[in-house]
């Protein structure tokens, strides 16, 4: 799996001391997913902290296909799927479930994960 790190993710990881491991652990494997707020993005989060100190990570990622990840070479007409991490950040304390997403939407993300 491909991951393209978006400038404004890259800023939000170092504002709020996140790794690239931590994300990718966090969009592997999510203790809860929601539509995001922009279109076609999905929201991911895992949470963390101490039990008095809770926070959650979250992540927003938007999958995506790249036809060629290297532009001049030649490359096979294979499709490289790959997830576009738009943002990430902490969330102090422990929020409320939202909607959740329709399984096959679920179902879809999970098998582009892994």
């Amino acid at each position: 799996m491909d991951y393209i790190w978006t400038s404004h993710a890259k800023y939000k990881m170092n504002f709020y001391r996140l790794s690239e491991a931590r994300v990718k652990r966090v969009i592997s494997n999510p203790a809860r997913i929601e539509e995001g707020i922009a279109d076609d993005t999905v929201a991911m989060m895992q949470p963390a902290g101490t039990k008095n100190n809770p926070y959650e990570i979250w992540t927003m990622i938007s999958k995506s296909k790249l036809k060629n990840p290297w532009p001049g070479r030649q490359r096979s007409k294979l499709r490289v799927p790959s997830v576009k991490v738009i943002s990430a950040w902490r969330y102090p304390g422990v929020t409320k479930a939202g909607e959740a997403l329709p399984r096959e939407i679920l179902a879809e993300l999970r098998s582009a994960i892994r």
